[in-house]
């Protein structure tokens, strides 16, 4: 089940299907035939094991829905991406036209794209008609998207806003049922987000679980079933060099050409190789995922600590000053010469990725057999990660605590760490959190 995951049913799905001479938007959406004027048409969508995941949270944890924006972007041949239409009319909706709409995506038929705007998440759907017109240059794009506090919930809206970017491909200007469903599901707009009002204090970003907060429970609605493992599958050992660069909050960039919707998953999916559920742990800078961002992006990221993004704009990797880590398809780099060993795959990494591989067989193997479905790969490989963290962390402040603060080759391995491989790492770690502990394993390098 976990292999055949939505994210890449959607990715290698076929194209975006219109009849031909059609006058009604109805006979050419799939899915719900008549949305507006039923509230009840945007009750949240979700099917599989993302909504039985859903349904074992229990009403004490969820999340208040809150759509803050609703708009459309289109693509003019004059004008290039505007927004050609939003709720409330007072939004600030400044450089949104860029980020649901990702370079490169004339090329492809359809696609979705997470992003971040200010203080809130958004997420869009992309497709693309051919039309016979001269004006058009014979293509027609558009995206429709929201904005939320949130981005744990926008995935409820994905089917919704599918099909009315084909709604409004095959039906321009008629935005009815776009009216309804904000209607239906706005939130309170904070001045902070509106073009007339003046910016008043930040709220609370619902980012991915920080290292002092235990939030599995939340995490585990924010991806389609087989994100994690298909993630794992796709960057194989490097998983462990990924694993050490987001635990040292470092700014991860990945570059891929469209579609992007599936790479918006890798962001969030490196961000969850990060979690610590100890107390004390704290003081650094948050994991934070931006999902797609453009070059208008840029001076936002000149400011950014950490973060991990994504991108379709081959221009990146030239600002080496925006980035330490530029990850192409499976090719993991950083131009930061202190950070180069780390690309190493080590003993220790190998033995990790060998016991995740093992455990993942042994879970298959009881589902099989046993029909034991209690637990799935997300829940696996979530676990191992955040087990990891919380086993390398116990043991720093435990030495830490200790009168000589010493920490030993002994410790090192017990940490699951190779002692000399993974050294600059550990040395790094213990900057980054404000651990006060020594190392005294010899580095081989020097005399």
């Amino acid at each position: 089940m976990a292999d055949r995951a939505p994210l890449l049913e959607y990715e290698e799905g076929p194209a975006v299907a219109f009849p031909a001479g059609s006058g009604s938007g109805s006979e050419a959406v799939s899915g719900p035939r008549s949305i507006a004027g039923s509230a009840e048409r945007w009750s949240p969508v979700a099917s599989g094991p993302w909504a039985a995941e859903a349904a074992h949270r229990g009403p004490e944890h969820e999340e208040e829905e809150q759509v803050v924006a609703v708009f459309v972007v289109t693509f003019d041949t004059r004008a290039g991406n505007i927004v050609e239409w939003r709720l409330p009319q007072e939004v600030d909706l400044e450089g949104v036209e860029f980020k649901s709409m990702a370079s490169g995506s004339h090329r492809i038929n359809s696609d979705f794209v997470y992003f971040r705007k200010g203080n809130y998440f958004g997420m869009a759907c992309f497709a693309n008609m051919p039309v016979e017109s001269e004006l058009e240059r014979g293509a027609r794009m558009k995206s429709v998207g929201i904005l939320s506090p949130s981005y744990t919930l926008l995935y409820r809206y994905m089917h919704f806003l599918e099909n009315q970017v084909r709604h409004q491909l095959e039906i321009p200007g008629h935005y009815a049922q776009l009216e309804a469903f904000y209607e239906d599901k706005k939130g309170i707009l904070p001045a902070g987000l509106s073009s007339k009002g003046t910016p008043t204090s930040i709220q609370p970003l619902h980012w991915l679980p920080s290292v002092n907060k235990y939030m599995y429970p939340e995490m585990k609605i924010t991806h389609p079933a087989g994100c994690m493992s298909q993630f794992i599958k796709f960057f194989g050992e490097q998983i462990m060099v990924l694993w050490k660069f987001a635990l040292l909050r470092k700014r991860i960039l990945i570059f891929s050409p469209p579609p992007v919707g599936v790479v918006c998953y890798r962001v969030y999916c490196c961000c969850c190789l990060a979690n610590v559920s100890l107390p004390g742990i704290g003081g650094v800078p948050e994991s934070k995922p931006y999902f797609y961002i453009s070059v208008a992006d840029i001076e936002t990221l000149e400011t950014e600590m950490s973060y991990v993004a994504c991108t379709t704009e081959k221009i990146f990797e030239e600002k080496k000053d925006l980035y330490d880590v530029y990850i192409d398809n499976q090719n993991v780099k950083t131009d930061h010469e202190h950070l180069q060993q780390l690309l190493k795959v080590n003993s220790a990494d190998k033995d990790k990725y060998r016991k995740l591989n093992d455990q993942r067989q042994m879970l298959l193997y009881s589902q099989e057999v046993g029909g034991d479905c209690s637990t799935n790969e997300e829940d696996l490989f979530i676990m191992f990660f955040m087990e990891q963290n919380n086993r390398i962390f116990q043991m720093l402040l435990e030495v830490s605590a200790c009168q000589d603060k010493t920490l030993t080759a002994d410790h090192v391995r017990s940490m699951g760490l190779d002692p000399q491989g993974d050294r600059i790492f550990l040395m790094d770690l213990l900057e980054v959190y404000g651990i006060d502990v020594m190392l005294v394993i010899d580095n081989p390098c020097c005399p």
